[in-house]
């Protein structure tokens, strides 16, 4: 089968050194270790979030042919922290590098759930409720965004203004 000359050619990082780039000037073998630990945090933290979701599943069950309250609440709540999370990691603290992506990534974003979202929609189409459908799918966005500049702006009032807190990154 040709190649497609359209497509881009995509080089790997140490192709780009030979070629004189200066993509990264670490080591692949670190860049590789930092790659798996940053992983692993994501995937414990997203354990912890789907145990949390499923959890709020069975404490408000829904019907599938139901307004799906469980799933918008999990969402709006997740969104919430999140915004209060990234004041706190942002502006306040210099958190461990591994902080981010264990809360914001694997928690939070193993907590909401997109995919479900998108199945309560479907769900609510083929039980012939139009209305309630798009009345969750809009209001989820909204309900979402709404959640984050109130968990952003809740939590700068409650920390105060802090300016934001940088450790100095010296090369190790």
């Amino acid at each position: 089968m040709p190649a497609d000359q359209d497509a881009p050619t995509v080089h790997s990082r140490t192709d780009a050194r030979r070629r004189g780039s200066r993509s990264s000037s670490r080591p692949t073998a670190h860049r590789a270790r930092v790659q798996r630990d940053v992983l692993a945090v994501i995937a414990v933290g997203g354990v912890i979030g789907a145990e949390g979701r499923y959890g709020a599943g069975v404490l408000l069950p829904h019907a599938s042919d139901a307004f799906p309250w469980s799933t918008l609440l999990v969402n709006a709540l997740g969104c919430l922290l999140i915004g209060a999370l990234m004041v706190v990691l942002t502006e306040t603290t210099a958190p461990h590098r591994l902080t981010r992506p264990f809360l914001g990534v694997g928690v939070l974003g193993g907590f909401t759930t997109f995919s479900t979202y998108a199945v309560d929609v479907q769900r609510l189409l083929l039980a012939d409720r139009p209305a309630p459908a798009l009345g969750y799918l809009v209001g989820t966005v909204a309900a979402a965004l709404v959640a984050v500049w109130l968990g952003a702006t809740a939590t700068r009032g409650l920390v105060g203004r802090a300016r934001p807190v940088r450790l100095s990154r010296g090369r190790s």
